[in-house]
């Protein structure tokens, strides 16, 4: 399990100085770019490998609400790897260590072309991180 920090912006907050639930999709982003690049495989990577990875699906659950200047904490795990998909959770916690949101998503991969690429034979190495990171978490 990899940890991501981010500060909640003022411009991420509504009108009543909450959080705009919005946020917390893109938070779940920056927590997959930061996972990927902590495993030596970045967004940049993959493409220049030829890798797309599109969300496939996404789910979001709500606990508790945040708001400007708290530093939030997001978990990041693999759930599901497949030759062909990743699913992946995420943990939010707020400076004390309240669950704040529960996430997941899920993604494929492809080549440059739009065709489903098995990461397993095509990527050996990349798999195998994947891989070895997924055992670590289960």
């Amino acid at each position: 399990m990899e940890t991501y920090k981010h500060t909640i912006q003022y411009y991420e907050t509504d009108k009543m100085g909450v959080t705009h639930h919005s946020n917390y999709i893109r938070w779940m982003e920056e927590a997959r770019v930061d996972f990927l690049d902590k495993l030596g495989w970045s967004y940049v990577k993959l493409e220049e490998n030829g890798i797309i990875s599109p969300v496939t699906s996404i789910e979001c659950k709500f606990v508790k609400g945040t708001t400007f200047a708290q530093v939030i904490t997001v978990e990041t795990s693999i759930e599901e790897l497949k030759n062909v998909k990743i699913g992946l959770n995420y943990i939010m916690k707020d400076g004390d260590g309240n669950v704040v949101c529960k996430g997941k998503s899920e993604h494929c991969f492809l080549d440059a072309s739009g065709r489903f690429i098995s990461i397993a034979k095509e990527f050996p190495d990349f798999y195998k991180v994947l891989e070895e990171t997924f055992r670590k978490s289960e």
